[in-house]
Parts: structure tokens; sequence; C-alpha cells
């Protein structure tokens, strides 16, 4: 479990860069060279690269080099790790959420408080 958290810290830690996000939803489209991935970006391939290693080491990137080209393509399995914890926590509270709607839905009607007048 704990290997599992620090993987998802990575992996948000990754995500929180508006760079980072649209690299990763231009590969959710298919793999792309890093001169693809690069070429919408307004910053020099240096920057590109430090970013791409950062999507890498979070484990939600996986790029491999055949002659001259890098290739990048999103990891399925650190994307669904992701998407499972996200999943986990939104259950929790829809059942939190809906056992306080069934127990305000049970409530008999009572009167309402009267705030306090001041004598």
């Amino acid at each position: 479990m704990l290997n599992q958290l620090g993987d998802l810290d990575r992996a948000f830690a990754a995500l929180a860069d508006p760079t980072r996000r649209s690299m990763v939803t231009r590969l959710s489209r298919g793999p792309a060279s890093v001169g693809e991935l690069a070429e919408p970006l307004a910053m020099s391939l240096p920057a590109v690269l430090q970013h791409l290693r950062v999507l890498e080491t979070s484990g939600l990137v996986r790029s491999r080099k055949v002659g001259r080209v890098r290739t990048c393509r999103l990891e399925p399995a650190a994307i669904d790790a992701t998407e499972a914890w996200i999943s986990n926590l939104r259950s929790a509270w829809e059942q939190r959420l809906d056992r306080l709607g069934d127990y305000l839905a049970a409530e008999p009607d009572s009167p309402q408080p009267q705030p306090a007048s001041e004598e």
C-alpha cells in the first residue's frame, strides 16, 4: 500500500503541471515522438525533455528510442491505478451523501429553532 501511495503521489505531482497534462492529453490519442509533443509548446526542446522525464518517473509515460526517434506512449497501468483511487474516493463520498440524504428524508418535520432575541 505504501508503494502505491508513492506512485499516486508521483502521478499527481506530474499531473499538477499544465504542460504535462497537455502532453498526457496528446498521448491519450496515441503514441507520439518527442518532436510531435514539443511542436505545440512554446518552450525549448530541453524543457520538453525535462517534462517528459517527470512523466516517465511518475510511471504515467514510457518512451522508446528507435534510431534517432524517441516515441512516447501512456502507461495504462499507472493511469488505471490513479483512476481506481479516484473511483474509490468517489464511491465512498457517494455512499456518505446517500446516507445523509436518507437521514434527512427520514427526519420528522420539526419546528426550526428560533434565533435568540437580544434583550
